[in-house]
């Protein structure tokens, strides 16, 4: 037995990798500059720590990694590349600021707490190992006969792992120390979302019902609003840009060459070969395809309707297809079907995705692109590879173009680096590539009172007719108060009585709205009681309240520890995040990646490191 864990150590030595790696990137790689040998150096500091590039790339390198592992196949573009960069030095930033306040709350680990948690208190990863399992259940008598033989090398990198763990544990309770929930806040949070109400109510509707001509307005009403909410007519600042799409989606041919390799999958089945083999091997949807395409049971209309006609409608037993849907083209086999309400069947999904020739020349042409960008006009060049031109506006608060989505990456170029005149490099999103031409830029500030006329006399408009509408409202609940009905005193005034329920405090209401005055009130009536006059931003409202069902407090009770565990869970989380918050607000970060980091040839004076990169 103690051979098997032995020989197991190379896959435990993986789990505790990243702390070890990280012990010896901050205290053993370094010499008595603060750099190990070749090393770029310092990247930024934070509070006057140094920021290395060793660390900041070991990071950026794990962030990678895990986002390409989740994109499987999917590339990772040249947008993620900047976005991952961001993050990883955020991340780095977000350590040192820990390790900072450990140190200054001097908070460490003792080596009793190092034993006990090595013995006692195994990494997470490590209770589905096999060589620590009996029986499927963790055995620690095992888990400690490893610990007792484990060499040297091991036991550094399990210490490096409880080293950088343990104080942060002890960081974290203190941090959201007090975090607590009694009974009754568990229940009100319980209560919010299971109590419901239905109520009948009358609408206002102070915009469409009364025009604007039945109220008056001045222009010294208009200037006082204006001088008093600049802040609302702030604007960002704003780039006017040519700009060139090369969408990323699969072509009619590739649609074919989809469907061919499916027909041609369903010639092999024909011939012989075992669907199950193939779902494994060909399958795009991952999860069936493990089970050799296996879907399950299902019921009618539970899939798209595509792929519920052909398989309540082929012979059982009979592989069929290639059926399209939007997931792509399916290979379908009916192994059960009962009646017309459910069956079990099996499926081989192949997508419908850009061949290689296809890639190719989506590639091609990104990089003609590139390259005529950089001698003529983007319409001289989109002319010459016969791509379309489009005009579109970003702002450095939200930078979007139709066919591109997010391009945060050209928004940076464009308010941080270009020229009028300019032509982009080529950009990449998980959508398209595209390349942009600064036509101009609008720098940011207030809004002229002339520009932000409009705005304003439609905002007061409606103040002044939501006053009216609650002068008439007032009107219409005297009769009801009076012993009216209330369908019949909204008849009498001409307005309709609309109904909304049942809805609990957190959702959101048709007609009433989330969150307001309105769905507060509903829930404070006595049924069969009458509101007063209640106006939210957008409407004025009489609301009666007809039925209550109340929450469940035995349901309440039964789940009520698994709710707090939840709560407390969702709440130590938000307060560390705030305390993090906090720290950023007031610490002293320093970014030098575009310096430090800058190709040789655009360092001043050219490169100074044997590296590429000048200092």
């Amino acid at each position: 037995m103690m051979r098997q864990m032995r020989e197991n150590t190379k896959w435990i030595m993986l789990v505790t990798a990243l702390a070890f790696v990280a012990l010896m990137v901050f205290e053993w790689g370094m010499d008595m500059s603060g750099q190990s040998a070749g090393s770029v150096g310092e990247i930024g500091r934070v509070n006057g720590t140094p920021i290395y590039y060793e660390t900041y790339q070991a990071t950026y390198r794990n962030l990678y990694d895990q986002i390409q592992s989740s994109q499987g196949d999917l590339a990772i573009t040249s947008q993620q590349v900047k976005e991952i960069e961001d993050a990883a030095f955020e991340e780095v930033v977000n350590q040192i600021l820990i390790q900072q306040e450990l140190e200054r709350r001097g908070i460490v680990v003792s080596s009793d707490e190092l034993r006990a948690a090595a013995q006692f208190n195994p990494p997470p990863e490590f209770a589905t190992e096999p060589a620590f399992q009996t029986d499927g259940q963790f055995d620690f008598q095992r888990y400690q006969q490893f610990l007792a033989t484990a060499d040297e090398l091991f036991l550094l990198s399990l210490e490096a792992y409880y080293r950088d763990i343990i104080p942060r544990s002890k960081l974290l309770r203190q941090v959201s120390a007090g975090v607590y929930l009694s009974d009754q806040q568990l229940w009100q949070r319980f209560r919010d979302q299971n109590e419901t109400v239905e109520v009948r109510y009358i609408p206002m509707d102070p915009a469409q019902r009364i025009p604007n001509d039945a109220v008056e307005l001045t222009d010294r009403e208009i200037q006082d609003y204006y001088d008093a909410n600049q802040t609302d007519f702030e604007q960002p600042a704003r780039a006017q840009v040519q700009v060139v799409v090369l969408d990323k989606t699969p072509t009619a041919t590739d649609t074919v060459a989809s469907r061919e390799r499916a027909q041609e999958l369903l010639v092999r089945i024909d011939e012989g070969e075992g669907f199950a083999d193939l779902a494994e091997a060909e399958s795009s949807d991952e999860i069936s395809g493990a089970a050799g395409g296996d879907l399950g049971v299902f019921g009618r209309n539970q899939m798209l309707p595509a792929f519920d006609s052909a398989v309540f409608g082929a012979p059982v037993g009979q592989v069929v297809g290639p059926v399209q849907t939007p997931a792509g083209f399916h290979l379908i086999e009916v192994q059960e079907r009962w009646a017309q309400d459910s069956a079990r069947a099996r499926h081989i999904l192949i997508p419908v995705a850009r061949t290689e020739d296809s890639e190719i020349v989506l590639f091609t042409m990104a990089d003609s692109l590139e390259d005529l960008g950089e001698v003529m006009p983007l319409e001289e060049a989109a002319a010459q590879l016969g791509l379309a031109v489009e005009s579109a506006e970003l702002t450095d608060a939200f930078a979007f173009v139709s066919g591109a989505g997010q391009v945060s990456e050209g928004a940076d170029w464009a308010f941080e680096e270009a020229e009028v005149g300019e032509v982009s490099p080529v950009f990449e999103t998980a959508q398209a590539f595209y390349a942009l031409e600064l036509v101009s830029t609008t720098p940011g500030g207030v809004l002229p009172l002339a520009s932000a006329r409009p705005t304003i006399e439609q905002i007061l408009y409606f103040q002044k007719k939501q006053a009216r509408a609650e002068e008439e409202a007032a009107g219409v609940l005297a009769q009801i108060l009076g012993g009216e009905p209330l369908p019949n005193a909204a008849a009498g005034a001409g307005l309709e009585v609309r109904s909304a329920g049942p809805f609990a405090r957190n959702d959101f209401v048709p007609g009433l709205g989330r969150y307001n005055a309105a769905v507060g009130t509903a829930f404070g009536l006595d049924i069969g009681e009458v509101s007063d006059v209640v106006s939210t931003p957008s409407n004025t409202f009489l609301i009666e309240l007809i039925s209550r069902t109340p929450a469940d407090s035995t349901q309440w009770l039964a789940q009520k520890d698994a709710q707090r565990a939840q709560v407390t869970q969702l709440l130590q989380q938000e307060r560390l995040e705030d305390w993090l918050d906090g720290l950023r607000d007031n610490a002293r970060v320093v970014d030098r990646r575009d310096i430090v980091l800058r190709p040789a040839d655009e360092q001043p004076g050219g490169p100074t490191s044997p590296f590429g990169f000048g200092f």
